[in-house]
């Protein structure tokens, strides 16, 4: 059976989005869920997050709001947003990252429009996954997420959601359709103009 891995940050609205949409891709392909922290993705490749940019903060929240809507999601940004993420990602990793738990997660951020980080909330939704406040603070749960993070900076992720699948990457909620060609032939990149992209130089360049 052939995998394929979400890498998310449930401070991401394109990762609950990408999350809600596994069930297009065929049921013959197993699916392994990757909490990783997004902020620490951007650090290592020197970007900034679409909340960082003004302009692109407003875009992203209408085209989430509407796209969400769009595709028949329940979707309902936050209080506040950003948010920091750290006591989700480390709560789905000590409930187990289950479609179950992680959905839960998800769910319990982007459909009821509360405070993420509120602590008596963040308290009863850990409760609720049988997760004590002592097993958050573990090393374990802190070095696997840790882990996870080092390893989609290793394997090339630059941002969340990420598709992996044999070792190629499909960036995006909206990269599902690419990836799903790519499941049903895998000629979809292995040809001569995708090897033309992936070799072009580099014309120009911005000073840093």
């Amino acid at each position: 059976m052939r995998q394929v891995t979400l890498y998310f940050d449930f401070v991401s609205p394109f990762s609950y989005i990408a999350f809600k949409r596994l069930h297009e891709l065929p049921r013959s392909h197993a699916v392994e869920l990757k909490p990783v922290l997004f902020a620490a993705l951007l650090n290592h490749f020197g970007q900034k997050g679409p909340a960082e940019i003004a302009g692109k903060r407003r875009w992203t929240y209408r085209w989430c709001t509407w796209w969400a809507q769009s595709l028949g999601i329940p979707f309902r940004f936050p209080a506040a947003h950003p948010f920091n993420p750290l006591h989700h990602l480390r709560l789905a990793i000590a409930a187990g990252t289950t479609p179950q738990n992680v959905g839960r997660i998800f769910d319990a951020i982007w459909t009821t429009g509360a405070e993420a980080s509120d602590p008596g909330a963040l308290k009863a939704l850990a409760l609720a996954l049988g997760v004590d406040d002592a097993r958050l603070a573990a090393t374990e749960v802190k070095d696997a997420l840790r882990k996870n993070t080092e390893d989609a900076i290793a394997r090339g992720v630059f941002g969340v959601p990420t598709y992996e699948v044999e070792g190629e990457l499909f960036w995006g909620a909206d990269s599902i359709g690419f990836l799903n060609a790519f499941l049903a032939d895998p000629a979809v990149l292995n040809n001569e103009e995708m090897r033309r992209a992936d070799g072009l130089p580099v014309g120009a360049a911005r000073k840093a």
